[in-house]
């Protein structure tokens, strides 16, 4: 089991630091970057996702709302902490509610659980890249309309991607594969992009980092863990539910931030210690994982 955790792991970091690599010798422009990566390579990926996997998504309703209860239970649960520190929750609140569901969940519930498990893993997937481009841009921004949201490529990707599914639209072959291709890119070059902006990271702020690498996978625990008796979740699901609450920021928040302005430099501290922080959490989550599938006889 941990091999497959740091098997899963481990080329975060590898990339990440090939960025950094890079950065320290060569001065990229990272800011196009990200933006070509938000506007074209994630958006690709997220219908190629919902259009291709065909998850049957009736099946994961009660899954899905446990999902979108995590996400938005966390932002919850730590607004008091942030106000009693004195924190910018700007900053502070969207890695903890936000996480790593792409990159590091998909691939980790597939590893542990099968193949069987993947329609979760795309479920949970949905729902947290729709609340972060509907909730979590608002909260960055009230501002933010409604049409605004609505015109932005990752969101209506994420309509229409939908829209195929539940209508059982099919699409060539040879249109996934592309689309697939190009929205494999956003996911490798999302973490070379952080790398490079770790180079800047004010490492005074290692405190706020490591308590982030804490508080994001308890805060998601502390509401995940009441619905696994509270809602009808067969065993997988509750399995799946429980590694998605304990996962540590998504590398899209310090994207996020960067094209808000918003402290970039403290938002790649959170979601670099908390992935850290994550070679601790999911072994333990994963063995909790485990014995719920399978209890002892």
């Amino acid at each position: 089991m941990i091999g497959q955790i740091l098997a899963t792991l481990l080329p975060v970091f590898l990339i990440a630091g090939s960025g950094a690599a890079y950065g320290r010798f060569r001065t990229p422009d990272i800011r196009s970057l990200n933006t070509l990566n938000m506007e074209l390579f994630v958006p690709l990926l997220v219908f190629a996702v919902l259009a291709d996997r065909q998850a049957p998504l009736a099946e994961y309703a009660w899954l899905a709302s446990a999902a979108a209860l995590v996400v938005l239970g966390s932002g919850l649960v730590l607004w008091p902490v942030v106000k009693w520190l004195g924190l910018d929750s700007k900053v502070f609140l969207p890695p903890m509610m936000f996480n790593n569901s792409g990159n590091m969940g998909v691939p980790l519930l597939v590893l542990a659980f099968g193949p069987e498990a993947l329609p979760a893993a795309v479920v949970v997937f949905i729902v947290e890249m729709l609340l972060h481009f509907s909730v979590g841009l608002y909260m960055l921004d009230p501002r933010t309309s409604l049409w605004r949201m609505l015109r932005m490529p990752i969101v209506a990707a994420s309509l229409a991607g939908l829209l195929v599914n539940v209508g059982g639209v099919p699409l060539p072959g040879w249109l996934l594969e592309a689309m697939h291709m190009l929205g494999g890119v956003c996911i490798p070059l999302m973490l070379f992009a952080l790398g490079v902006r770790l180079l800047e990271i004010d490492f005074s702020d290692w405190r706020t980092g490591l308590l982030g690498a804490v508080l994001c996978p308890l805060s998601g625990l502390v509401i995940a863990l009441p619905l696994m008796w509270l809602l009808p979740l067969n065993p997988l699901q509750t399995a799946a539910l429980l590694v998605f609450a304990a996962l540590p920021p998504a590398v899209l928040n310090y994207l996020v931030a960067e094209q808000y302005k918003l402290a970039p430099h403290k938002v790649a501290s959170l979601v670099l210690i908390g992935n850290l922080g994550s070679l601790i959490v999911m072994p333990l989550t994963l063995a909790a994982a485990f014995a719920w599938i399978q209890p002892p006889p």
